[in-house]
């Protein structure tokens, strides 16, 4: 091929990668005079700068002030509110009062409502909540004032639920689930969540049953910008889900769909979770689902969304969301099965096609699969052997985390090229039998394990097409194969980046080996290219300028600080006061409580706090005790019934306080905490012996029912903390500099009293 075609079907290949991406999310310019009647990303970014001024989680001053704010604007709205106020533990035995918003806009005919969700607290302790999931908060409110603006009299009563204690266990969720009286006029949910702070909202279906029925309904409503795929959908039924919409199909047995974004993944549950590193793009994409949805479903029949089948599904440029039954899945397959078989037999005939070429075909990919396969296995590894300070990012998705997919993508790429320049003597078609050959392969196993993935099939079909070209023209027309590998350039680009993006960067081998397949997918056109060697040391370049990029930005800067973490740790039952850490590199702010000759055993603390990631301590040093109040505990009722003991025990605050955890080592026949059972499930599946965590509010008492063998003897452990350590009178901490922040998923700048207690 000569090197201008070359040059520019490899610019077109990029061009079409970047168009994958930039297609997905709609762009942003300044809507604030946008008409009345229109969604204005704008008009949701006053909303989201309002509640995110401070962290505002359950027990938090702020959490009143932000729901106040909510209530007011859905009364300038016009819409009669109400607040649902009760006790629940969900499922992860996480007790907290739940405060839910409610409004309601009545419909023409009574048929099954609409139910608008997200949730309004942030995640404690030091999250602005901004993305998650004041975003959610922001759409809906905006949302509706621009669906009452438009005079439109719903068919059905459309339901707007901000939850509460979502974070908590999905707790706000669960109280109107199982207790809410309108439970049961909801046919259908919409819930906005995020786990970041930008990129693209993927929409995800809650269902018990099929899909095909929320396909349909979704592709008839038409949004503009649909970022979903079944290959999702089958991971996320496998995986256990955590948002509030889970309680509805779990609890309720209703459908629903998440619409959630997911990149950015440092600023999750952070300091950084602010108004300022939202994206506006990404609220923007948020409220081109929810506009087309409502219009839609508030004049749908919603008791119809049932279904026992399921359906593939993908988003691609151009043509928005693509979908086709289950049912079409081996029929597919058969055909590109035989599609291959006649394409072999006509090679063989045109003597175009050698066995031995055939079997030469297999080298490059296997070598190519190898490397980039060792590459992406050891890669995160190796960046943290490198850079220790990334062990403090518990996330696993590190500031520069995008510089490290694109650069690893690229050198994949890189590989590729040099690989197939050594094997240029094997004529194309010869050289396509193998990639073929294995993602028949592939599309076999997941058809067969994972049929969300078997759209996966559709690129195939281009390059077996491709194939047919090669066998029948000795110089094909590159623009045309360029054109027969878009579907996989459409379909597989962005998920070089989905993979890392949501599941942490230990995930760079889904890069690594998703950039080869594609690569193999796209040789009908690359393997015409006469100095593939030349560009394999372009890309290796370009790999080595992201690893500097990503060098330079591998330090904290105030911009991307160190996330420290800071405990004092008193023992009531030792009179002993230790400082504690989570950080595995420490900061020059937490050093200073920490030297070799006060640091003591960390297995002596194994039975720290949960945490998201059950992460324990690795620094503990002894300290000097402060007066800090201890845990009253008081015994109300121990008798004996049956085979069975059964104790009331109330533990009440001596001080103000935010969270209380309860562990025990023995075997429950019941348990409840403030009148609150624990599910059956929950006791025989307690993990590190937790029993249940209280978050308090307005310093509320806990009062627990426990039920045990009649002979055993209850030994509780007591973990009570409060978020004060930095303000507290009885510590002189100085302010963590600006370039750190609280550590997430960890309880934090706190001062915690632990006691335990046997009740012989």
């Amino acid at each position: 091929m000569k090197k201008a075609t070359s040059v520019l079907t490899l610019f077109l290949i990029l061009f079409a990668m970047y168009w994958s991406f930039h297609s997905a999310i709609p762009s942003y310019s300044s809507d604030l005079t946008e008409n009345e009647n229109n969604f204005s990303t704008d008009r949701a970014l006053v909303h989201v700068k309002n509640i995110a001024q401070k962290p505002h989680a359950v027990g938090f001053k702020a959490h009143q002030e932000v729901r106040n704010y909510i209530v007011k604007e859905l009364q300038n709205l016009g819409l009669e509110t109400s607040l649902q106020e009760g006790y629940t533990a969900g499922d992860w035995g996480n007790l907290s009062k739940a405060i839910n918003i409610l409004a309601r806009i009545k419909g023409s005919e009574q048929g099954k409502a609409l139910l608008l969700l997200s949730h309004y607290d942030s995640n404690p302790h030091s999250s602005f909540g901004a993305s998650d999931a004041g975003s959610g908060v922001a759409t809906i409110l905006e949302g509706v004032r621009t669906f009452l603006s438009q005079n439109k009299l719903p068919k059905n009563d459309i339901i707007i639920l901000l939850s509460d204690a979502e974070e908590l266990g999905l707790n706000g969720a669960d109280l109107f689930v199982n207790e809410h009286p309108w439970i049961k006029d909801v046919g259908l949910v919409l819930n906005f969540e995020a786990r970041g702070s930008g990129g693209p909202s993927y929409m995800l279906i809650e269902t018990n049953r099929g899909n095909t029925k929320l396909i349909e309904e979704f592709t008839k409503a038409n949004p503009k910008y649909p970022v979903a795929n079944s290959l999702a959908y089958s991971i996320y039924k496998m995986l256990p889900n955590d948002t509030d919409l889970t309680v509805f199909r779990e609890d309720g047995d209703i459908e629903g769909f998440n619409f959630a974004f997911i990149d950015d993944h440092y600023d999750y549950h952070t300091a950084l979770d602010t108004y300022e590193r939202l994206d506006k793009k990404t609220l923007a994409h948020q409220g081109s689902y929810l506009m087309p949805l409502l219009a839609h479903f508030s004049t749908s029949d919603l008791s119809n969304l049932k279904s026992l089948n399921d359906s593939v599904y993908f988003n691609i440029p151009f043509f928005n969301l693509i979908s086709y039954p289950f049912e079409w899945i081996w029929i597919m397959y058969g055909l590109a099965i035989l599609c291959f078989v006649v394409l072999l037999a006509h090679g063989f005939q045109k003597k175009v096609v050698h066995l031995k070429e055939i079997g030469k075909g297999f080298l490059p990919l296997l070598i190519a699969l190898a490397i980039n396969g060792v590459i992406g296995f050891y890669s995160w590894p190796v960046l943290k052997w490198g850079y220790p300070q990334y062990k403090d990012i518990l996330q696993g998705f590190t500031y520069n985390g995008h510089t490290y997919i694109l650069g690893f993508a690229i050198l994949s790429f890189a590989i590729c090229f040099w690989i197939y320049h050594k094997f240029r003597k094997i004529a194309t078609a010869n050289l396509l039998v193998a990639p073929i050959f294995l993602w028949l392969l592939l599309c076999a196993l997941v058809s067969a394990y994972l049929p969300g993935a078997s759209f996966f099939i559709i690129p195939v079909f281009g390059i077996l097409i491709a194939l047919l070209v090669t066998i029948n023209q000795k110089h094909p027309n590159p623009f045309l194969l360029l054109f027969l590998a878009l579907p996989a350039i459409f379909i597989f680009t962005p998920f070089l980046k989905m993979f890392p993006v949501g599941l942490g960067l230990k995930m760079l081998i889904a890069t690594t080996l998703l950039a080869t397949l594609t690569f193999v997918l796209l040789l009908p056109i690359l393997s015409s290219y006469s100095r593939k060697n030349k560009w394999a040391y372009l890309g290796f370049i370009l790999f080595i300028g992201c690893m500097i990029s990503a060098h330079l930005n591998a330090k904290f800067t105030k911009e991307n600080p160190k996330p420290t973490s800071l405990v004092y740790l008193y023992n009531s039952d030792t009179k002993k006061a230790f400082w504690a850490s989570y950080e595995n590199e420490l900061s020059s702010w937490t050093k200073q409580f920490f030297n070799s000759n006060t640091i003591v055993a960390k297995e002596n603390f194994s039975n720290t706090l949960t945490s998201k990631y059950a992460t324990n301590f690795t620094f503990i040093a002894a300290t000097a005790p402060k007066n800090i109040a201890d845990i009253s505990i008081e015994k109300t009722k121990d008798t004996i019934i049956g085979s069975s003991r059964i104790l009331n025990i109330c533990i009440s605050p001596k001080r103000k306080v935010n969270r209380l955890e309860i562990f025990t080592k023995n075997t429950l026949e019941k348990a409840s905490i403030n009148s609150i059972k624990l599910s059956p499930y929950y006791l025989k599946n307690r993990k590190r012996n937790k029993l249940a965590t209280h978050f308090i509010s307005n310093n509320d008492y806990t009062e627990l029912e426990i039920q045990i063998p009649k002979d055993d003897i209850l030994e509780l452990s007591l973990y009570e903390a409060s978020n004060d350590l930095l303000t507290h009178d009885a510590f002189d901490i100085k302010a963590r500099p600006e370039h750190h922040i609280p550590m997430p998923f960890v309880l934090n700048d706190a001062i915690i009293v632990t006691k335990t207690i046997r009740f012989d």
